[in-house]
């Protein structure tokens, strides 16, 4: 008898995991990212395999155009983290009631206005009729900093707002190329980009809005309460990554311009691959652009609040709430 009872309890053994639960190196998540340069510390993250050294299995790693679109990606089941603006993290929260929260930054500014130098010689001139203007759908971050540039400078919002022609920051860039804007409010890396067809940087989110926040990460409020050990990781890996691109500036733009490259090439539809194929984006450019860019992982909440208010101001939202409804930074360190 006594025998048996050995043998039972070893077979048990053998049955359950040490630990008694999975290992802890598993943790499937989605992510969801912007094309462009504000999201360098997950890009560069990848392509050093950190998520995969700290145990993080990404399921799903896809890239989106705008922040808007990447909205609708975190609507969905599948994803449970974004690099993305606060501008539209805050009306995914607010409008779209995705239970999500910011637990890091990963820049400051990332913005810029550029223009035809022939065409538009002060900031007062892009209210001139015919002055061809570009910019993202409302409630993107750019077209909030439009609204900001219009109260800083006191332009005539009715006569701004004739002139815009609202398309993705490609189609714009692409646009410039062609002849058709002759100013554009643009994200980074397209308004570095725009600078390659003769445009000049007019002003800077710099200029604009001092602190500005640009993009944060932001994940699902589930994956905190179930996972929290999953978020440290995610914002410990950015912050190394954030980290290593300051530190390398030159070997971050290469990794940058080879991971946008990567990414690319399914990003578009196939009827505009002969188009955006014009599109290069190169580390030189790239180098310039994130120049342009405070990369941090430190948020002030008192700036987070100034955008919540203001996105309220605009209607943009419905109604401001506390910065604390949507914050949760007690994973940086």
């Amino acid at each position: 008898m006594k025998k048996l009872l050995v043998l039972l309890v070893a077979g048990l053994l053998i049955l359950i995991p040490i630990g008694g639960c999975a290992p802890e190196e598993e943790a499937p998540i989605g992510v969801a990212v912007e094309f462009m340069d504000h999201a360098a510390c997950a890009y560069i993250a990848q392509d050093k395999d950190w998520f995969k050294d700290e145990g993080l299995e990404l399921t799903a790693y896809e890239s989106y155009v705008t922040g808007m679109a990447l909205v609708a990606a975190l609507a969905r089941g599948d994803i449970d983290v974004a690099y993305i603006c606060l501008v539209p993290a805050i009306n995914a929260y607010a409008n779209g009631k995705v239970p999500l929260k910011v637990v890091a930054g990963t820049h400051k500014y990332g913005y810029g206005v550029v223009v035809n130098p022939d065409k538009v010689k002060t900031i007062a001139d892009l209210e001139k009729p015919g002055i061809r203007l570009g910019c993202v759908r409302e409630g993107g971050a750019v077209d909030v900093l439009l609204h900001k540039t219009i109260d800083k400078y006191n332009l005539d919002e009715s006569k701004i707002l004739d002139n815009i022609q609202r398309m993705n920051p490609p189609k714009q860039v692409l646009a410039i190329r062609m002849g058709q804007l002759d100013a554009a409010f643009l994200p980074e890396q397209w308004a570095t980009m725009a600078e390659e067809s003769g445009f000049e940087m007019m002003l800077m989110s710099q200029d604009v809005w001092p602190e500005m926040q640009g993009s944060v990460l932001v994940v699902k409020e589930d994956l905190i309460t179930n996972r929290p050990e999953v978020v440290r990781k995610l914002v410990k890996v950015s912050q190394k990554a954030t980290d290593w691109g300051n530190q390398h500036p030159d070997e971050a733009a290469e990794v940058m311009a080879r991971q946008l490259g990567a990414v690319g090439g399914s990003l578009f539809p196939a009827e505009a691959a002969g188009v955006t194929g014009q599109l290069e984006i190169t580390p030189e450019v790239l180098l310039r652009s994130m120049d342009r860019l405070d990369y941090t992982t430190d948020i002030d909440a008192s700036v987070v609040q100034q955008t919540i208010d203001y996105l309220a101001e605009l209607d943009y939202i419905k109604a401001s709430f506390s910065a604390g409804d949507i914050l949760d930074l007690r994973f940086l360190e």
